[in-house]
């Protein structure tokens, strides 16, 4: 008698939000002058400025608490263009996502910088590298960034690096004990975006599996990863 077939369990990629809210922003030494910079607006030194950091290290979440603060519109660097720049700035307040080096439109970008200074807008850029570090080819909007002041965010201390684990955990309604928490901090690279990164192949993978989120599970995951 043939063995019976046991038909494999699927998993379903099923959307997750996570929460930008200033509640659900986990403060440490590695962005809290970031979120000074948030907090203290409209009082900043600058109608312009940058937040610098590595990928996941919360340049997004706050860019979204000032934006819901502000009213501010956000658009990423890579598609903006000069005609969208006077609707961009409609509400006297712009978030520009991940400026990156040869991802934008340069005179898009510099018309942008001098209508924001006409109009006296605030305007928020965010991306991985600082403003000095970017190659540019028009040499006004080099000078122009390079005078921006620039806020950087670090990779997460121990206790941030746990409480982001739990976070991202949450957002996915994904029950985990100690025990593997304490296990992802010792294993991962120290960012928001490995955490971030394991929280989700754990979550699918555990689906998939029909096995609970437990330390062995983990174990398995990130010795094949």
């Amino acid at each position: 008698m043939a063995g019976r077939v046991h038909p494999r369990q699927l998993a379903f990629s099923l959307p997750h939000t996570e929460s930008l809210s200033r509640d659900n922003f986990l403060e440490g030494p590695a962005n809290e002058a970031g979120l000074a910079l948030i907090d203290a607006w409209p009082e900043w030194p600058n109608r312009t400025m940058w937040l610098a950091g590595p990928e996941g290290s919360g340049k997004s979440h706050l860019a979204a608490i000032w934006a819901e603060a502000s009213g501010a519109r956000s658009t990423a660097a890579n598609g903006l263009t000069a005609d969208a720049v006077p609707g961009a700035l409609a509400t006297g307040a712009l978030v520009v996502e991940d400026l990156r080096a040869r991802a934008f439109d340069e005179r898009a970008l510099f018309h942008l910088m001098n209508l924001a200074r006409e109009d006296g807008a605030y305007v928020l850029f965010t991306g991985r590298e600082i403003p000095a570090s970017i190659e540019i080819d028009l040499r006004d909007l080099h000078s122009r960034l390079r005078a921006v002041p620039v806020i950087s965010l670090m990779p997460p201390d121990d206790q941030l690096f746990r409480g982001l684990i739990v976070k991202f955990c949450a957002d996915r309604q994904l029950g985990v004990d100690e025990s593997v928490v304490s296990y992802l901090v010792t294993r991962l690279e120290r960012s928001s975006a490995a955490a971030r990164q394991a929280v989700e192949l754990l979550d699918s993978e555990a689906l998939r599996l029909g096995r609970p989120v437990t330390r062995a599970l983990a174990a398995e995951l990130l010795r094949d990863a």
